[in-house]
Parts: structure tokens; sequence; C-alpha cells
């Protein structure tokens, strides 16, 4: 009981000051410890993944590191230049976020993206509220497609023990990136509809230049690691993990003894270390309660409820995932629904990818409702009230509605196609 009491308290703090979630989540693991309802060594060598730990936060370095190497910016100038119109150069715009969006970590392709977005959106005198809420709803779709998206693929993946090549062809069917896919189609569409008015014509002035290629060849080399590595850490125990923070501590060499765009100390200081903290801390405070048997008791009493009907544990488990992960973190609500969807798919003799998928999609999608719902969407708001153009709830959660119901059903329609 007392494991279940600090979960349940730690992720009241989630949600009502998510501004400390490192702090938190590394006082309830602390807690768990020091109230004897697990061992130190429990704690940290069978209960933390290593393995995603090292993948997201050596991404997130080499993000930085693509970042500062202006590659982005250039590829998104190069776009809107040979536009026909706004219309035309946001949907590159977005496409070009989307691809970024599968190999880099959200928050960054706004970062990366985000200022190419404005400036177009400033010199035609435009309102940027939807271009700039579209940029993070497509980033938040796209990042789910593959292992190194977004930290809800890494989890999931680590769980499922699923490599880089499973994210496309999982025990012989199309996997989460076709699936994903047949939403984008769906969210295109949408997107391309509500900016149908904006047919100014447009031409911009390339202001940056490429610094180096480096960056984005170590982010080529990881994910050629992480494909041809499928066939070597088959279980995906340690490979992704050594190879991102390895690669990761090449590009800080390279930085410290090369181009020094930035000081080393100052790249290391804007790495996201809590979000890394708390990604680890939530391994332990999940585990602890599943090791417990409260989330085999929470999958027995979901069963009791919803049954054994085959659409309704899979409408059920879309639903409530795109709803919770609307107004709250998906990271900690994805690690805790994780062992209640495999009991419940043990329980109901279900295929477990059929439910797990549907558990990833809708906790990914549905963080785009509302502008709290996923960091980028924060970010990308942060955007609009630094030019003074901030947006409202209520401006924002129609277009993020209608843009995760066009994006869901097509997804949920394919993976029901695939995997029933």
């Amino acid at each position: 009981m007392i494991a279940l009491i600090i979960f349940v308290v730690c992720y009241l703090f989630f949600i009502f000051f998510p501004n400390r979630k490192a702090e938190v989540g590394l006082l309830g693991s602390l807690a768990l410890i020091f109230l004897s309802q697990i061992s130190w060594h429990t704690a940290l060598f069978e209960l933390v993944n290593w393995n995603v730990v090292g993948l997201f936060l050596g991404t997130l370095i080499l993000a930085e590191l693509f970042l500062l190497s202006r590659v982005p910016a250039v590829v998104s100038e190069w776009l809107v230049d040979r536009a026909k119109n706004v219309r035309s150069a946001l949907m590159g715009i977005f496409i070009l976020s989307s691809l970024l969006s599968m190999f880099v970590e959200n928050v960054a392709v706004v970062l990366l993206v985000g200022p190419v977005a404005m400036t177009l959106c400033e010199k035609l005198k435009i309102s940027a509220f939807k271009p700039m809420a579209l940029l993070a709803m497509f980033s938040n779709l796209q990042g789910t497609a593959t292992l190194i998206g977004d930290p809800p693929s890494m989890i999931m993946g680590g769980y499922m023990k699923m490599t880089f090549n499973d994210f496309f062809i999982y025990q012989g069917k199309p996997s989460i990136f076709f699936i994903v896919q047949a939403g984008a189609i769906g969210a295109l569409v949408y997107a391309w509809y509500l900016l149908r008015t904006e047919e100014k014509q447009v031409r911009l002035i390339p202001m940056e230049t490429v610094r180096s290629w480096i960056p984005a060849l170590l982010l080529f080399f990881l994910v050629a690691i992480l494909a041809l590595g499928s066939f070597i850490d088959t279980q995906m125990e340690w490979l992704a993990g050594i190879a991102a923070m390895g690669l990761a501590f090449i590009g800080i060499l390279w930085l410290w003894m090369g181009p020094r765009w930035a000081s080393t100390e100052e790249m290391l200081r804007n790495i996201d270390w809590k979000t890394t903290l708390f990604f680890a801390s939530l391994f332990i405070l999940v585990g602890a309660v599943q090791q417990a048997g409260w989330m085999d008791v929470a999958a027995k009493a979901l069963s009791s409820v919803l049954g054994k009907n085959k659409a309704i544990l899979f409408i059920a488990i879309i639903g409530l995932s795109a709803f919770i992960s609307a107004v709250v973190d998906n990271v900690p609500f994805l690690l805790a629904a994780i062992p209640v969807v495999m009991d419940l798919a043990k329980i109901n003799q279900i295929s477990l990818p059929f439910l797990m998928f549907a558990l990833l999609i809708g906790t990914c999608l549905g963080g785009n409702v509302t502008p709290i719902g996923a960091s980028a969407n924060i970010v990308a708001m942060g955007f609009l009230e630094k030019k003074g153009q901030s947006a409202s709830f209520g401006e924002y959660v129609p277009i993020g509605l209608k843009f995760t119901t066009c994006a869901l059903i097509p997804a949920a329609i394919a993976l029901w196609v695939i995997w029933a």
C-alpha cells in the first residue's frame, strides 16, 4: 500500500507542479528505498531501463548539436523560398518538421523550424497562431513513428524489446510507422483545408548558412547503427543506449576541439537534464507499484468493467489514453498504463502489440488536443507570446481536437485492419 500511496502522491504533484517533476520523481524514488519498499540494487539495476535513458539523453545531445549546425533552418528556408504561396510554404515546413521529428526530440524540432515559420508570418503580416500550433502537432504526431522520435516510443520499445526496425515491420506485419502515416495523411488533409485562405505569394531571402554537416552525420550514424544493430541486440537491451551516448560523446569532443559555436559547458547546460532524471525516476516509481501487484489489480478491475470484447477494449484504451494525455504529461501516464495493458492482453488473450500500439497512438496523439498536452505545444505557444500573439486555451482546443480526430481515426482504422 505504501508504494501505491507514494506513486499517487507523486502523480498528483506531476499534474499540479509540472515544473518540479524531476525533484518530485527523485524524492518519491528515495522514499520508496528508505521505507524499504525496494532496495537500492533493485531500483538502479532492475527497475531503471538504462538503455532507454541512455538513448534519450544521447539523442538530446545530438539534437542540440544539430540545432547549432543550422542545417534544419537552411533546409526550411530553401523549402519556403521555392513555394508558390503561403499555404504551400507552410505545408512544406510541416512535412519537414514531421521528417525531423522521426529522429529528433519534438521540442528540438519546434526550436529548429519554428523561427522560420514565425519569420514567414511576420513578413507577410499574417497570424502565426495556426502555423505554430500545427507545427507542434505534426512534430508530436511523427515523433511516434520511430524508436528514437519521442520518449513514449522509446519507453514502449523498451518494454516490448522492440528494435529500431521493429517500428517498421513487427512480427511480419506493418508496424507503428505505417499506422502513424495513415494518421499523418488525415492530418495533412486537415492542415491543407485549415490554411485554405493563405494564398499570398511568398519570397524569403535566405539568411542562414550551414555551419557544419558533422552533427547531421552523427545523427545519421545513430539511425544506421540502430537499424543494423537490430540484428545484433535483438532484445533491445544495450546497443541503443551505448550507441547514442557514444556518438554524443564524440559530438561533444568535436565541438570542444573544433568549431566552438558555443562553449561545451553552455551546450551541456542547455540539455534537458531534469527530464532525463524525471525519466529515470519514473521507472522506479512505476516498477515499485508493479512489483507490489497493484497493476494486476487495476487490469483485473478494468477487465471486469469492460468485459472481454476486443472492440470495446480497443476503443476504451485509445479513447481514455487520448483524453488523459490531453491534460496530463504523457510519459508518466504511459509508464503507468503499460503494465496494466500488458495484463489486460494476457487476461483476455488478446494480441499484446494490438493493445500496446493502441495505447501508444492514443497517448501521443491525445497530447495535441490542448496547448498544455505536450511540451512541443508549450514551446510553440511560447514563440507566439514573445511576439505578442498569444492564443487562448479556447482558441487552441478546437484546432487541436479536429487535428487529433483527423489523425487518430485513420491511425486507429489502420491499426485495427492490420493487427485486430
